[in-house]
């Protein structure tokens, strides 16, 4: 079974001297998740840190901004609904420096995914333990009978059990999760309802997806995670929650925050230093963080020859665009929605949020206006819609899983189109860059950054911030910040088998 507390690296190495040398200056570029990581694991550790963001506030895209409603009332409208899962625990390390006890996050009850004509699967309940999880998924499950099971290729489902970052790299990277789903021969309905909202939660269709990526995402959310499928949600807008406090912490820790400015040009000074152009005066600094979406770090690095020695990223992508429609309805939804549904089946539609249902804002606006505020995602959009045909796909998918909607008006929306997400294709794991670079004074983080534990999305960009400060503080011999894992691999991994039973199932941590 996997084990009950995660394991605890150590990474690039254990112990150190608790506080850098005095006046060493560190740049980070980026205040997104990963920036505000790395700029507080260097401030806690005696470096002087400048943090320099281009959005007028902090948060990257899991950030927000202020809405005016036409009733004249302003809002925090964000990028998207984010879950904050259990096993998230380095996010949860960092967002314990502003709220130790993290009141700000409240639990959902299920994580119901919506289909075609009714179909509905729960994961309310599912034991935390592998197999059992797997096991109780299987009997609860609608959608699927002894029979189909008997079809099921089982050696390519036993995939999902044997998760080991160096075998199934090298074996499945190189195929789609298209392609890899498609072997498993499930049932067209239990496909659908079981990995389609899964898969596609990562923003990249499945035929772009590495097969790979989406084992290590299957191992990290479920079969190697002891913390279950349900997840929790912040109570109040990510603004106001999240980014403010943490610019306040920042600050308070001697870090000079700047947003609003951005990054135009790296150079060296005639003593080797990094010499940082931005909106304001340049900066130098003895050591940098580059923690900028791909195509900021992209066009950094083309325009400065400083930064020569990252042309890896050159071969970095993004993947499809993703949509988010956010409504303010004159009625509310009927009294057993859920707060958040996965939707499948159903046009472009991904998921449907119903954010009174959790967040202050939109609940003190419901009960103002008597409504309800829905949001809607699309991910991995195909290319060539515009927004006025992604909103009546959308509002159309909605009509189908929520029909008392289709009488509500719609007094107010706001509605995104983006394309910042990473791709992670089929072939791309071996040219991805970790946060080490060839350029010792320069690490890298964000979530598309290759990290030595299974993680994804903003647990991702959080682990990478931690390890690209860990990097910089290894050159001074100061002590890194620990980073904690679900298991390095799955139940039936080669690795895993070669342990001895107890060691399998040891309660205590290992550390590494």
């Amino acid at each position: 079974m996997s084990r009950v507390r995660p394991e605890v690296l150590h990474l690039p190495q254990r112990g150190g001297a608790p506080l850098a040398p005095p006046g060493r200056h560190t740049v980070v570029v980026g205040g997104g998740i990963a920036g505000i990581a790395a700029a507080t694991v260097l401030s806690e550790r005696g470096v002087q840190v400048s943090l320099l963001e281009r959005e007028p506030s902090l948060g990257g895209r899991a950030g927000g901004f202020p809405h005016r409603l036409q009733s004249g009332e302003t809002i925090e409208m964000e990028r998207g609904f984010h879950a904050f899962f259990r096993q998230y625990y380095n996010l949860r390390a960092l967002l314990r420096r502003i709220d130790p006890e993290l009141s700000m996050l409240a639990p959902l009850p299920d994580y119901p995914i919506l289909g075609p004509a009714g179909m509905l699967q729960s994961f309310r309940g599912l034991p935390k333990r592998t197999p059992l999880q797997i096991m109780a998924l299987t009997w609860k499950t609608p959608h699927l009978r002894l029979r189909d099971l008997l079809r099921v290729n089982g050696l390519a489902a036993l995939e999902m059990l044997r998760f080991d970052p160096a075998r199934t790299y090298a074996r499945f990277d190189g195929l789609s999760a298209r392609e890899y789903l498609d072997s498993l021969g499930f049932p067209e309905s239990a496909r659908r309802m079981l990995f389609d909202v899964f898969s596609h939660s990562f923003f990249n269709p499945e035929q772009q997806l590495s097969a790979a990526e989406l084992l290590m995402s299957f191992h990290f959310y479920f079969t190697g995670n002891a913390e279950g499928l349900i997840f929790d949600v912040v109570k109040r807008p990510l603004t106001h929650a999240l980014w403010q406090p943490f610019e306040a912490h920042l600050r308070a820790r001697g870090v000079n925050v700047s947003t609003g400015t951005r990054v135009s040009r790296v150079s060296r000074t005639k003593d080797g230093r990094l010499r940082v152009e931005h909106d304001g005066e340049p900066i130098e600094a003895d050591d940098m963080v580059l923690a900028l979406d791909v195509s900021g770090l992209k066009d950094l690095v083309a325009r400065s020859p400083a930064l020569a020695g990252l042309s890896a990223v050159a071969a970095l992508e993004l993947t499809s665009p993703f949509a988010v429609l956010r409504l303010w309805l004159d009625r509310p939804l009927r009294a057993d929605r859920a707060a958040f549904a996965g939707t499948t089946g159903v046009g472009l539609l991904d998921n449907i949020s119903c954010y009174e249902r959790f967040q202050d804002e939109s609940a003190s606006w419901a009960r103002q206006h008597g409504g309800s505020v829905v949001e809607l995602h699309a991910y991995a959009v195909p290319s060539g819609l515009d927004e006025r045909a992604i909103r009546a796909d959308l509002l159309a998918g909605l009509h189908a899983f929520y029909p008392e909607t289709r009488e509500a008006r719609v007094l107010d929306e706001c509605m995104l189109l983006r394309q910042d997400c990473p791709a992670f294709p089929p072939g791309g794991h071996r040219l991805r860059p970790t946060p080490q670079t060839a350029l010792s004074d320069v690490t890298l983080a964000g979530d598309f950054v290759d990290v030595p534990l299974p993680c994804a999305l903003m647990e991702r960009a959080t682990a990478s911030g931690f390890l690209a400060a860990n990097v910089l503080l290894a050159r001074l011999g100061v002590a890194p910040e620990p980073l904690r894992s679900v298991p390095q691999q799955g139940l039936l991994s080669p690795v895993t088998l070669a342990r001895a039973p107890e060691a399998r199932h040891a309660a205590a941590p290992a550390a590494f």
